[in-house]
């Protein structure tokens, strides 16, 4: 029973109904349902190679900068703009970076420190443009991207390759064995999944709890049971594949998986719990209305272009440990990929609404579909013109449903 139409005693439950709920959150468990159909579909057309565990890992640390990339776009989206510029980031940065351990001696750390602090500085350039200039950011953003793009060709020149193991062992290495092996499987990783499905469940059921200690009306107690079911057999079934992963040497978690997850609570807690947060999504609903209301939106835009230029040093570190050399054409439609996993997570277009998970869940479904094709042998082509299709999909399934309720 809709709230709409509640009955007194329904109205004392204060709590939805089941089918209700999941129609008027529709379009969020779409997103994850789609993602697991993508998975099972792909896991057959390869074979069964698709989650194989050492596979499983190589889909990580291959995606890794498309979802670091993506929280910061998220909320560049919700708050009406966009960022360009962010592939030609990737290069630019990484060949600072490498030109600092390979050619100035710097050490790796230090370098790095270094390279968020550069991201950090041109993240406060275009910021200025967009906030107190008055230049869109697509057009800023744009700009930047010929900019960076042209500045990293000069820097970079052929290539430059990294010989630090340290630096390379970012991307390809795993957490210690502390633990040690319990039989086949990682022990520590085994730890870490049952505390992800513990802290899963308790955010879940103190959710709902603060729901119906303010009045609010909370989500039926089956429908959260259901999520946190779901929640743990996938987590389980990850916590699985990486614990069998590599071999009595080396396996587990890796290190780059604990970089992007630190990175998506840290800055979902931003998106959600934060000042800062709420008025992004109220400068992205209605801008005038935000000004008008006190909310100072040159500020806001000035430091999602400082965030963005942030991750966008995140990313380029990452990358750059992956490649072991930087190359001007590092970064190549990195902002595409980025963009489209925003839309297919569920973020509008016309902005105000999105979230950091939904932006995950679209590069997930990305990078599975890049991943699948390349281990059925498809064309590059190919790959671009069935994500391209994907997109569009579904932008097209936001715009409809937005009509729908209009």
């Amino acid at each position: 029973m809709s709230a709409r139409t509640a009955t007194p005693a329904a109205t004392k439950n204060k709590t939805g109904g089941l089918l209700a709920t999941i129609a008027n959150n529709a379009r969020q468990y779409g997103i994850v349902g789609a993602l697991l159909v993508i998975v099972i579909v792909f896991q057959i057309l390869t074979g069964g190679v698709l989650l194989k565990p050492n596979s499983f890992v190589s889909l990580i640390q291959q995606n890794a900068y498309v979802i670091i990339l993506a929280i910061g776009m998220v909320m560049v989206i919700i708050a009406t703009h966009i960022d360009l510029s962010v592939g030609s980031l990737v290069a630019f940065i990484g060949g600072v970076c490498a030109l600092l351990m390979e050619r100035q001696g710097v050490n790796w750390g230090l370098a790095i420190v270094i390279s968020l602090a550069v991201g950090l500085i041109v993240g406060v350039w275009q910021g200025f443009w967009v906030a107190y200039v008055g230049i869109p950011g697509f057009i800023t953003t744009l700009a930047g991207m010929l900019i960076f793009r042209g500045l990293a060709t000069v820097i970079v020149g052929e290539s430059v390759p990294i010989t630090s193991e340290s630096f390379r062992g970012i991307a390809r290495n795993y957490l210690p064995n502390v633990l040690g092996w319990w039989g086949p499987f990682d022990g520590l990783t085994i730890v870490l999944g049952i505390l992800c499905i513990a802290a899963f469940a308790w955010s879940q059921l103190r959710k709902r709890a603060r729901a119906e200690r303010v009045g609010l009306v909370a989500e039926p107690m089956s429908l959260t049971i259901i999520k946190i079911v779901i929640a743990a057999l996938a987590i389980g079934f990850v916590t699985y594949l990486l614990s069998s992963s590599g071999n009595a040497d080396q396996g587990g978690t890796p290190v780059m998986l604990v970089i992007v997850g630190v990175l998506v609570l840290i800055y979902n807690f931003i998106l959600t719990k934060t000042v800062f947060g709420r008025h992004v999504y109220a400068v992205g609903g209605n801008r005038k209305a935000a000004e008008l209301s006190g909310i100072n939106t040159k500020r806001v835009d000035f430091t999602l272009f400082v965030h963005m230029g942030f991750l966008s040093a995140v990313a380029a570190v990452c990358m750059l440990s992956r490649l072991a050399s930087a190359t001007a054409q590092a970064g190549m439609e990195f902002e595409m990929d980025a963009i489209a996993a925003c839309f297919i997570g569920g973020t509008a277009v016309t902005g105000g609404i999105g979230t950091i998970p939904g932006a995950v869940v679209g590069a997930f479904v990305m990078g599975v579909i890049n991943q699948g094709l390349s281990i059925m042998g498809v064309d590059t082509a190919i790959v671009k013109t069935i994500k391209g299709l994907v997109l569009l999909g579904a932008v097209a399934v936001d715009i409809m449903s937005k009509r729908k309720k209009s």
